[in-house]
């Protein structure tokens, strides 16, 4: 039973590594922002298409949910895009710990949206993380432009969680998946065709682009989602949460060592990355013990 226990937690800090190498792959192929992230969700729709097929896991969700399915795959493609596009003019380093203030962009919208009491908690962690931020702005000012497509991306994963949070309540995460990646897709494809984006030379892509987006799309996306959300039948939720924090961390490290001295910040850069990782970890502290006193 240990022994059991020790693999599914190995298999989580695998997978959450492999999420933390997804930056890496953004940077390693060379397309820009927008055919990266149609090809990524076309290829990663595909890929778990299949997968509900042959495990038949198909379940076709009624109109009101693919309604909001549709709303938050758009949600989902614009938050790779401008995910994948802050890594474009900036590097990994830069985009991973800005990307981490999502966790208090959730904490601030879960309130407004469905009306809730506001966690002072979290809103006080949440000054410490501007804190950290407020740093990062200061010692990155040539990566202006790539800090602020960061923010604009951890806003929009923060949003699209929220809402995901009450959909996958009545359907399942693989249906989800499925049917948010499609619509994410057709969103883009509707804007290349209007601007005549598609063209013979979208789909020529070099061998080492096409190797890097499969691994992308079918290991860092199809297969990590789903052993993910299988993981949750021996783990327990904080402890998935506490891990996949540790998702910058990883993907930081793993980008020095495969770009070296592109990646090296300063030693400011590193203190404002610490300050909102720990504050990201001490709320997920929080929500633990608050989960605990609930009555069982």
């Amino acid at each position: 039973m240990q022994n059991d226990n020790l693999k599914h937690h190995l298999h989580l800090h695998f997978i959450v590594l492999i999420w933390g190498f997804t930056a890496v792959l953004g940077a390693l192929i060379s397309l820009e922002a927008i055919p990266l992230v149609w090809f990524r969700m076309a290829m990663a729709a595909l890929a778990v298409l299949i997968f509900m097929l042959l495990s038949g896991r198909w379940r076709r969700p009624n109109l009101k949910a693919v309604g909001q399915m549709f709303g938050l795959g758009l949600a989902l493609a614009l938050h790779w895009l401008t995910f994948f596009g802050a890594i474009k003019i900036s590097n990994v380093s830069v985009t991973l710990s800005v990307m981490a203030t999502g966790a208090f962009f959730a904490a601030f919208l879960e309130p407004l949206i469905f009306g809730r009491a506001m966690n002072w908690k979290e809103a006080a962690l949440g000054v410490f993380a501007v804190l950290g931020l407020g740093i990062i702005f200061h010692t990155s000012t040539n990566y202006l432009g790539g800090i602020l497509l960061a923010l604009i991306s951890a806003f929009l994963s923060a949003l699209f969680s929220v809402f995901n949070g009450r959909l996958v309540k009545e359907h399942s995460a693989t249906t989800i998946s499925f049917f948010e990646l499609t619509f994410g897709v057709l969103g883009i494809s509707v804007y290349l065709w209007i601007t005549q984006g598609f063209s013979p030379g979208f789909f020529e892509l070099s061998t080492s682009d096409w190797i890097y987006l499969l691994i992308l799309s079918t290991i860092c996306t199809g297969y990590a989602f789903i052993a993910s959300v299988n993981l949750m039948k021996w783990l327990t939720p904080f402890t998935l949460m506490l891990t996949i924090n540790l998702e910058p961390v990883y993907g930081i490290i793993l980008a020095l060592l495969v770009f070296g001295d592109a990646e090296y910040m300063s030693g400011a850069f590193y203190l404002g990355a610490a300050i909102i990782l720990a504050t990201v970890l001490i709320n997920a502290y929080f929500k633990s013990k608050g989960r605990r006193k609930l009555p069982k």
